[in-house]
């Protein structure tokens, strides 16, 4: 299941994003770092914000202080230079997309919905219109979000290959399973892992040397893909290869040398463009 802050990181990735942490003193309350975002839609010659809370004493008071910083979120365009458009026309500069006033709060405490609404009909009178959403978000829309892919992978690979390829596809909208995305404290690993394999419609399969010298997980995964490819009688495996030669993936399986494979030497976006459409 995804976090409400994987949710944050992986949402409007289709328009370009500027981010940059911002800290709100409080008289009696402890300083809070919130992580603002200013989306920034060429296309529709637009311009929002998100903006992630993290848990505060007083949550509704970590609202209104980030609403009173909306004028410097908004000069984060002070920050870069980018012009963009069509073909024949004139560049438009970052600066000169029109403020939607929409507003999107991402925020880990729940907040009472009189509270809320009541933030909310002074934002609006201040031409702002603001966006709530919680753990219960993340909840029902983790539960909604059935994930399309497994990816199997040794754990020594995680930083430079198996995390890259879940938010990527994440961001293409394609729900996954991955070990740091669907596992929480206190889940029984093994039944959640055969429970991911069982339900995905592929299996990302990142293959390494560090992957073929793992005895361990990697192996008890790589086993069950196999006998679910035997049953089903589909072809269920996306290799990706990461550092091996075709006699290397000979010597560990045979059949596995035969499949088409996505060589991460083609780059991070190839990779999972392939990918994307392997599953899609």
């Amino acid at each position: 299941m995804a976090s409400l802050r994987e949710y944050f990181d992986t949402d409007f990735t289709h328009v370009l994003n500027i981010a940059h942490p911002l800290k709100i003193q409080f008289e009696k309350s402890p300083e809070l770092e919130i992580q603002a975002r200013l989306h920034l839609d060429f296309t529709g010659n637009a311009k929002y914000i998100s903006c992630f809370i993290p848990v505060h004493p007083v949550p509704i008071a970590a609202f209104v202080a980030t609403l009173e910083q909306i004028d410097l979120i908004l000069e984060f365009t002070k920050q870069v230079e980018v012009h963009a458009g069509f073909v024949g026309e004139r560049p438009v500069h970052c600066a000169e997309l029109a403020f939607t006033g929409r507003v999107y709060f991402y925020s880990e405490a729940e907040i009472p919905s009189d509270d809320f609404e009541n933030l909310r009909k002074q934002a609006l009178a201040n031409g702002l219109s603001i966006g709530l959403r919680t753990q219960s978000y993340a909840l029902e829309r983790s539960r909604l979000e059935k994930p399309l892919a497994f990816i199997c992978h040794d754990s020594r690979d995680k930083a430079q290959v198996a995390r890259p390829i879940a938010i990527g596809l994440s961001k293409l909208l394609c729900p996954v399973w991955y070990d740091e995305f669907s596992l929480k404290v206190g889940d029984r690993l093994r039944e959640s892992i055969e429970k991911g394999l069982k339900e995905c419609k592929k299996c990302v399969l990142v293959l390494s040397p560090q992957f073929f010298a793992n005895a361990g997980w990697t192996r008890v995964e790589f086993n069950s893909i196999f006998t679910r490819e035997l049953i089903e009688k589909e072809d269920f495996l996306l290799p990706v290869w990461f550092g091996v030669t075709k006699e290397q993936v000979y010597e560990y399986c045979p059949s596995l040398a035969d499949r088409v494979a996505a060589d991460w030497d083609l780059g991070e976006e190839e990779v999972v463009r392939r990918l994307y459409r392997g599953i899609r």
